[in-house]
């Protein structure tokens, strides 16, 4: 290799680049690679055995419960009193994985929805779902 200088006589400067570092850092990242390759994809064969099932299409039950602007319930779209709705659900808590979908209006007070979430968490009905409308641009 040949580097130019400042005392007279010297050669001209160099304007090549030199890549000789560059290929012995790519010849040793490939090494490493072929390397390391085989420990990281290592799987253990594991002979599994078969079974028979069928597959669990049975979807939870669904509630919806909408309150509007006013504070009133809505049980499946039909307009039920606070008794009423603390008798359905209680009911709704004895189904196995039960989801209670919850449409309230936005101008509902935050007190009123506490009282309902917190009366289905009572009564077993663990799933709560929140149905908003999609934001349109």
């Amino acid at each position: 290799m040949s580097f130019g200088g400042f005392e007279k006589g010297a050669q001209a400067l160099n304007n090549e680049i030199n890549t000789t570092p560059l290929v012995d850092v790519m010849l040793v990242l490939l090494v490493v690679f072929i390397l390391i390759t085989p420990v990281v994809t290592h799987s253990v064969k594991v002979d599994l055995p078969d079974a028979t099932s069928t597959i669990n299409n049975d979807k939870p039950e669904t509630v919806t419960l909408a309150i509007d602007s006013t504070g009133a319930l809505f049980w499946n779209d039909t307009a039920v009193s606070d008794d009423e709705f603390q008798t359905r659900i209680s009911a709704a808590g004895k189904i196995p994985n039960v989801e209670l979908h919850i449409r309230a209006d936005k101008e509902v007070k935050y007190q009123r929805l506490a009282d309902v979430m917190s009366a289905a968490q009572f009564h077993g009905v663990l799933k709560l779902g929140f149905v908003t409308s999609p934001v349109r641009q």
